[in-house]
C-alpha cells in the first residue's frame, strides 16, 4: 500500500478541495437521534442516508461557499478577504449605479471611466449556456455591460500575446544562463501561485515564472498605456475583468499589483462566468439573445482584428507549454514544429511532450492540471527527480476551461462531458499567432520606446513571497 506525505493526509488533498482539519466553518448537521444507535450507508447517487430506529433520514452535505471561505483565516488572511469583499456582482452593480447617477447629476470629479475585459473562457462557457456562437455571445455581452454604464469593453488577446512572448523569452534566457532554475514553472494560474507561495514557500518560488498573468497584464495596460492615451487618471479608471474562477479575484487583490503613488489597482473588479448567468437571471434574462449587441472595442495603437475571440495553441488555459516548446525548439536548437503531441501520462491532466534529436532527449515539457498533478509534480522536484524542463500548471482538472466558476453542466450532463465540448469549442476557434503588428507596435511605441531598460521587466513581470501559515489547533501536526 502505498504513502502519502503527512501534508497530504493531514489537508486531505485533492482536486476539488473538500473541508479538512483547516476548514474552521461550526458545521451542524440536524438529525434524528437514537436509543440504539444509527448506521449510515451511501446511496448509488452518492447521497448519505441515515436508518435507526427512528426510521430512514436522508442526510444533508456540508456546503462551504465563497463567504464561509473568505471569513476563514484556514486558507487565507483577513486581509485577503476583505480586499476579495470588493469584487463580487453586488460591489459592481454599486459602483455601475453610482457612476451612472454622477453622469446624470455632471459630476465629473465623480466620475470613473468604465473598462471591462473578457476572457475566452467565460465567453465559451455562456455561448454553451445560451446556444450561442462564440463572437455573437461576446457582442450580446458587451451589449449588456455597456447597457450597465461600461464605457469600453475589449478582449484579452493582446494581453494572451504578450504573456506568450515574455514567457518562452524568460524560459530560453533561463535555458541558457541558469539552469538551476528549471524546470520553469507557469505563473499564469492564481490558485497554483497562491498554494506554492503558502505551502511550499521559498524551496518553490524560484521556479516559477515571473511572467505576470494575462489578466494582470491587461490591467497594467488599461491603467497605464490606456490611461495615457485618454488622458485618464489611473485612480479614475474602473477596470473589471470577466474570468473563469474565483482565484481571479485573489490575484487582482494582490499587492503587487497596487500603486501607492497613483492609488489605484490594476485590476478593480472580477466577476466571473457564473456571476454573469445569475445577473442575467435576476433581471429575468433567461436567454442572452435578449440582450442587444455593441461592438469590441479595441483601444491598441493598430491591426484592429476581424473577430474578437481566438485561441492559443489547444490547452483551453492560454496554450503555454505548446508555445514556448515550438519556440524554443526553433531558437535552441533550430528545429521547426508545426504541431507538439503531449502524451497522456497516469492520467489526462498530466500529459508530456519530448524533444529528441539523434536519440538525445532536448527538451522535455509537461501539462499538470489539478491538485493531485500538481503535489506529485513537486515532490518529484523536492526529490531531486524532476527531468522537466518547463510545465504548464493548472489548479483545475482540465484547465481554466473548468474553472471554478464557469456554469454549471445542466441537469443529466457531468462536469467532464461539458468541458469536452468547451474543448471542442475552444479548438475551433481561430489561432492567435503573437509575433502580431498590435503587439509589435506596443512594444516599440510603449514598452521600449523612453530609453528605460528595466520598463518591460517592470511592466510585464512580477514577483511572489513566501507567506507564513497561521498556525491554529486544528492544523498542528501531533
Amino acid at each position: 500500500m502505498s504513502r502519502f506525505s503527512s501534508a497530504l493526509q493531514l489537508t486531505d488533498l485533492d482536486d476539488f478541495i473538500t473541508p479538512s482539519q483547516e476548514c474552521i466553518k461550526p458545521v451542524k448537521i440536524e438529525t434524528t437521534k437514537s436509543k440504539t444507535g444509527a448506521k449510515i450507508t451511501i446511496q448509488d447517487d452518492g447521497s448519505y442516508v441515515q436508518e435507526s430506529s427512528s426510521g430512514i433520514q436522508k442526510l444533508e452535505k456540508v456546503e462551504i461557499t465563497l463567504a464561509d471561505c473568505l471569513a476563514c483565516s484556514g486558507c487565507i488572511t483577513s486581509a485577503e478577504g476583505v480586499l476579495i469583499s470588493q469584487q463580487s456582482q453586488e460591489e459592481l452593480l454599486r459602483v455601475m449605479n453610482a457612476n451612472n447617477l454622477a453622469k446624470l447629476n455632471n459630476q465629473r470629479d465623480e466620475i470613473k471611466f468604465v473598462v471591462f475585459t473578457v476572457s475566452q473562457q467565460p465567453i465559451l462557457s455562456l455561448a454553451r449556456k445560451y446556444n450561442l456562437n462564440a463572437e455573437d455571445t461576446f457582442e450580446h455581452i458587451a451589449g449588456y455591460f455597456k447597457k450597465l454604464g461600461a464605457d469600453m469593453v475589449v478582449d484579452t488577446k493582446i494581453a494572451d500575446d504578450l504573456a506568450l512572448i515574455e514567457s518562452r523569452n524568460e524560459f530560453v534566457e533561463r535555458y541558457n544562463t541558469n539552469r538551476k532554475t528549471l524546470p520553469m514553472l507557469a505563473s499564469s494560474c492564481p490558485g497554483w501561485v497562491c498554494y506554492a507561495e503558502k505551502t511550499h514557500g521559498n524551496f518553490i518560488l524560484p521556479y516559477i515564472s515571473t511572467t505576470r498573468s494575462p489578466q494582470q497584464i491587461m490591467g497594467m495596460l488599461i491603467k497605464k498605456y490606456l490611461a495615457q492615451k485618454t488622458g485618464t487618471a489611473s485612480d479614475r479608471i474602473y477596470h473589471v475583468t470577466v474570468m473563469p474562477c474565483y482565484d481571479k479575484k485573489l490575484e487582482a487583490s494582490r499587492e503587487d499589483f497596487f500603486s501607492e503613488v497613483e492609488n489605484s489597482r490594476d485590476v478593480d473588479c472580477v466577476i466571473t462566468s457564473i456571476e454573469i448567468e445569475q445577473m442575467l437571471d435576476s433581471l429575468g434574462l433567461q436567454t442572452l439573445q435578449l440582450v442587444e449587441k455593441a461592438p469590441i472595442d479595441w483601444p491598441w495603437p493598430t491591426g484592429r482584428p476581424s473577430t474578437f475571440v481566438w485561441g492559443h495553441e489547444t490547452s483551453g488555459s492560454g496554450g503555454y507549454s505548446e508555445h514556448i516548446f515550438k519556440y524554443a525548439a526553433r531558437k535552441l536548437f533550430n528545429i521547426h514544429l508545426d504541431a507538439v503531441q503531449f502524451k497522456p501520462l497516469r492520467n489526462n491532466d498530466m500529459r508530456e511532450a519530448v524533444l529528441e534529436h539523434n536519440g538525445e532527449v532536448l527538451l522535455r515539457f509537461a501539462v499538470a492540471n489539478g491538485f493531485r498533478n500538481i503535489q506529485n509534480m513537486v515532490q518529484k522536484l523536492k526529490r531531486g527527480k524532476s527531468t522537466y524542463d518547463y510545465v504548464e500548471i493548472m489548479a483545475c482538472p482540465s484547465g481554466c476551461l473548468n474553472g471554478g466558476a464557469q456554469i454549471r453542466p445542466e441537469e443529466g450532463k457531468n462536469a467532464r462531458e461539458l468541458t469536452a465540448e468547451l474543448e471542442f469549442m475552444y479548438r475551433s476557434l481561430p489561432q492567435s499567432n503573437p509575433e502580431n503588428e498590435s503587439v509589435e507596435n506596443l512594444y516599440t511605441t510603449f514598452f521600449d520606446n523612453d530609453g528605460d531598460l528595466n520598463k518591460r521587466k517592470t511592466l510585464l513581470h512580477t514577483s511572489y513571497h513566501q507567506i507564513e501559515k497561521i498556525n491554529t489547533a486544528l492544523n498542528i501536526k501531533w
